[in-house]
């Protein structure tokens, strides 16, 4: 089950209150401080601790958040 294109236009960025964008069905991007949430069993993990552990990856290099 992905997110629902509802969900995903109230979601915003816990850290700077920007929207987020979905990337490849499994992460959340900030469009302004580009800190990335995981999606873990098809639940956004919106916590600023988790956003700040991905924020320097690339998005191509992100891993599985399913092996987190």
């Amino acid at each position: 089950m992905a997110i629902s294109q509802e969900l995903l236009e109230v979601l915003a960025c816990p850290a700077c209150k920007t929207p987020v964008e979905l990337v490849g069905e499994s992460w959340l991007v900030c469009t302004e401080c580009d800190r990335k949430y995981p999606i873990k069993d098809d639940i956004p993990v919106m916590l600023i601790e988790e956003g700040d552990k991905f924020k320097d990856v690339p998005v191509e290099e992100l891993p599985d958040p399913g092996s987190l």
